[in-house]
């Protein structure tokens, strides 16, 4: 039976390799869906097209490898990979998505988002998000050499992981308002994003929400169907 899938935040890293390991043995398993749509964060800190870190590396083998066996491959930039573009996704066969996306969902029209926009509560975030995605200030960034990006993206883990730790829970979580606001305005009853590691389905007045989890000591993924939808998890062995 033809089947899509959706996976977000695995926030892959060097010093998780168990990660790494899991969406190895996730794309093995994976290799007979339609699509395989990932929905930002798939790393946690991409530098640039241009990294040539053991990670970027093997990373562009796993994903090249699977899209050459058939399935469609989609992928999305998140906040930790927003340097992520088209060089990337032609290395591995991929398309790379705007954020948001409207899909043909098996007859349900279903948009696509990676989910930090709709988290407007949070204004400090979504001053950032503007610049991060600013073209000018990209531009700056990708001048820098790969080292001084490295050192940049530390610095921005950091305060990001800082400013976290103060926020109320409510705040970093996506605003209902807004929620209603991206569905009505794209006229859609279904919406799949990943962004605040709260795995869950929610039946709302406007349609049905989908939250993707984070890979950690779990793995989450959405599998379609013609005839369901469904959020799985499976352990992660570390």
């Amino acid at each position: 039976m033809s089947r899509t899938l959706f996976i977000s935040d695995l926030h892959l890293d060097s010093s998780r390799p168990a990660t790494t390991a899991a969406l190895r043995e996730f794309l093995d398993t994976a290799t007979d869906c339609e699509a395989l749509y990932i929905l930002g964060d798939l790393v946690e800190a991409w530098l640039g097209d241009d990294d040539d870190s053991a990670l970027a590396e093997e990373l562009t083998a796993l994903l090249k490898d699977f899209s050459a066996q058939g399935p469609a491959l989609f992928v999305m930039q998140g906040n930790r990979d927003f340097l992520m573009g088209e060089a990337f996704c032609q290395r591995i066969g991929a398309t790379l998505l705007p954020d948001p996306t409207l899909i043909d969902l098996y007859g349900t029209p279903t948009l696509l988002m990676h989910g930090d926009s709709l988290c407007t509560d949070d204004t400090e975030y979504q001053k950032f998000r503007v610049m991060a995605r600013d073209p000018g200030w990209q531009a700056e960034l990708m001048a820098k050499s790969l080292e001084e990006r490295r050192q940049i993206a530390a610095q921005l883990r950091a305060i990001s992981k800082d400013a976290g730790s103060n926020k109320a829970e409510d705040i970093m979580d996506v605003s209902a308002k807004e929620v209603s606001r991206v569905m009505g305005e794209h006229n859609v009853a279904q919406l799949i994003h990943g962004h605040t590691h709260r795995p869950n389905s929610h039946q709302l007045e406007a349609g049905k929400r989908w939250v993707l989890g984070d890979w950690d000591q779990q793995g989450w993924y959405i599998e379609a169907k013609v005839d369901s939808t469904e959020l799985i998890n499976f352990y992660i062995k570390q």
